[in-house]
């Protein structure tokens, strides 16, 4: 039986919510803000979803991993009986939708062609998103305090960044890989949560940001090339929130070596 929903909320506005939970692991995006929900219908206790991807050759991984996460986001929903999920358009279709249907998981379905499973791949991944995550809320406090020495960086607590987006959305990248969320837990540490010495933090600061601008970089291309393949599928993608203004780190101010304090 359905579950009561409140006046505002239909069965299809908590199916896409559910979906909304589901993010592309290379894009760090979710599926229905890049425009990755094809259709979606309900009758009843039962849900079909149809997905598409950029392009036909997109990482078969990729591909089975989100639709593998879209399914379960759906057959979690307490009243749901019978959720269908399948992946149109892709190479690897007919592969992946019988193994979904199936339950088989990822290696039941590639079988010999799936020489590991998927939680490496969803580590890598959610590290990645950490590194950006952290990387933007740093920019930004860069930008807004332009005296600041980026060594101080080491010293920035996740209270003391400002209440918005970035910060959600590191805190939420923290909580994934089982990062503590107090405010007095400092900001710039890596996936297991140790931080850097002072010296190391401008670079550390920039192999960050080159991830943030790959994700960034990829999730731009893909969403053209899903307007390209699929037209008017612009209409079922989330604009992307502005990002903080690039500040090269050669411009904000360090600490001076001994050499050049005594020169």
């Amino acid at each position: 039986m359905t579950a009561a929903l409140s006046p505002a909320t239909s069965v299809e506005d908590e199916v896409r919510a559910a979906l909304g939970t589901v993010a592309d692991p290379e894009l760090d995006e979710p599926i229905t803000d890049l425009g990755f929900v094809r259709s979606l219908a309900v009758d009843g206790p039962d849900v079909l979803v149809h997905l598409r991807l950029p392009t036909s050759f997109c990482s078969p991984s990729f591909a089975y991993l989100m639709a593998s996460d879209a399914k379960d986001a759906l057959v979690a929903l307490p009243w749901t009986r019978q959720v269908v999920v399948e992946l149109d358009d892709h190479h690897d279709s007919g592969l992946i939708n019988a193994g979904l249907a199936a339950d088989a998981g990822y290696r039941g379905t590639f079988r010999h062609e799936a020489d590991q499973d998927l939680d490496g791949l969803r580590e890598t991944f959610r590290r990645k998103a950490h590194a950006a995550a952290m990387e933007r809320c740093l920019t930004a406090l860069l930008r807004a305090e332009p005296a600041r020495e980026v060594t101080s960086l080491g010293t920035v607590t996740l209270g003391d960044l400002p209440p918005g987006d970035h910060t959600e959305a590191l805190r939420r990248r923290r909580e994934a890989l089982g990062l503590p969320g107090a405010p007095t837990a400092p900001v710039m540490v890596d996936h297991e949560g140790t931080g850097y010495p002072p010296d190391e933090i401008p670079l550390r600061l920039r192999r960050a940001r080159s991830t943030r601008i790959s994700i960034d970089g990829n999730a731009h291309f893909c969403r053209g090339l899903l307007r390209t393949r699929y037209p008017g599928s612009e209409a079922d993608q989330k604009p992307r929130g502005d990002e903080p203004a690039f500040v090269p780190l050669t411009s904000v101010r360090t600490v001076p070596s001994d050499k050049e304090q005594t020169s």
